[in-house]
């Protein structure tokens, strides 16, 4: 099976201090951040990579990463990144979505899940337990996932067996669209591998930037030094095409979005 990936993009992230996004470096900097949502269409199949946040939370969001990252961290959803404009714009009906793979396990990926009523939702079964059972209280849970989303995933998608715990080492969403725990930024953090007829096309949210992954300096906001590393080792030893779901150059590097079309 070989399947087309298109990024769209789905809200801009405002600017983050540079140490976020690259371990102990760029202090006193800004940063500029989006965020894409992956399309993956092959087989008469339509997968998502995150939903894009929700709109009705973002004044929820802004004032925790205001008081934490400062006023130029804002998260906007602006035009033609509103949900029903870039889905129209990938040629994408909520009906026709069979599956959407969350990374990470927060609002500004899963925002949107319940507009689509016959997808299967794939969480990381170590971030879902991260999240419902977790070893230490965490304040921001709220903010990082709405009790309207926990709700859903739990007594909608959970009840309709539309929930899918991805195991760590290499899980199958559909042929040729897999998935592993990848750590670093998250809990709940995969890398998405997906068979193109142009190779493997690689997603996921251990790089903000793509100087993290290919010069190899670390995500700043992460959760592991040692995960990282892995991850990135990984990643280039898998070869074919990195995406990250935060750079603002990702529409420079992929006009229109387009990772991988049709043919060889």
């Amino acid at each position: 099976m070989a399947y087309t990936v298109r990024m769209v993009k789905a809200a801009d992230l405002g600017e983050v201090p540079g140490p976020e996004v690259f371990w102990m470096s760029h202090f006193g900097e800004w940063l500029p951040l989006g965020v894409f949502v992956g399309v993956i269409r092959g087989g008469g199949h339509t997968v998502l990579v995150n939903t894009g946040p929700p709109e009705d939370y973002l004044d929820v969001m802004n004032a925790v990463w205001r008081e934490e990252l400062g006023p130029r961290a804002h998260i906007a959803v602006e035009g033609p990144q509103a949900v029903d404009r870039w889905l129209a714009r990938a040629g994408v009906a909520p009906d026709e979505v069979d599956a959407i793979v969350v990374t990470p396990l927060q609002a500004y990926a899963i925002g949107n899940i319940d507009r689509f009523p016959r997808a299967e939702i794939c969480i990381s079964r170590r971030g879902w337990e991260d999240l419902v059972a977790p070893a230490y209280f965490d304040p921001r849970r709220r903010m990082a996932v709405p009790d309207r989303h926990l709700r859903y995933l739990i007594e909608t998608c959970w009840w309709e067996r539309r929930l899918r715990l991805l195991d760590d080492a290499y899980d199958e969403v559909m042929p040729g669209v897999r998935t592993w725990w990848a750590g670093t930024h998250h809990r709940s953090s995969l890398a998405v591998e997906v068979e193109t007829a142009q190779g493997l096309v690689v997603l996921s949210d251990v790089a903000f930037y793509y100087e993290n992954l290919e010069d190899d300096r670390p995500l700043g906001i992460n959760e592991s030094l040692a995960e990282c590393r892995e991850a990135y080792r990984r990643i280039r030893a898998a070869g074919g095409r990195f995406v990250s779901l935060y750079d603002p150059r990702t529409l420079e590097r992929f006009p229109e979005g387009w990772v991988s079309q049709g043919g060889a």
